[in-house]
C-alpha cells in the first residue's frame, strides 16, 4: 500500500476519497477511528492509502483536483 495522504482534516480526507472512489481506485483510511480513543484532539491524522499498482493514476487524479501539495512525498522518485 502506499499512503498518498496524511491529515486531520476530515473534508480534505473526504474529498479525496471521494475522488478516488469515483474512479473506481480501492483505498483504505486508515486511523479513521483513532479520534474516539486519543479524546479527538487530532493528534493522529487520518492516512489515505491505495494499492502500490493504483498509485500512480491516484497520484494523477489528486493533482488534477489541486491536492497535489497535500500529497506525500513518492519514494520511487
Amino acid at each position: 500500500m502506499t499512503e498518498l495522504i496524511r491529515s486531520n482534516d476530515i473534508v480534505l480526507i473526504g474529498f479525496a476519497r471521494s475522488l478516488l472512489e469515483g474512479a473506481q481506485i480501492p483505498l483504505l483510511v486508515a486511523d479513521e477511528h483513532m479520534n474516539a480513543l486519543e479524546g479527538s484532539i487530532g493528534a493522529f491524522g487520518r492516512r489515505l492509502l491505495v494499492p502500490d499498482d493504483h498509485a500512480a493514476q491516484a497520484r494523477r487524479i489528486l493533482t488534477d483536483a489541486g491536492l497535489a501539495s497535500e500529497l506525500r512525498d513518492d519514494p520511487r522518485g
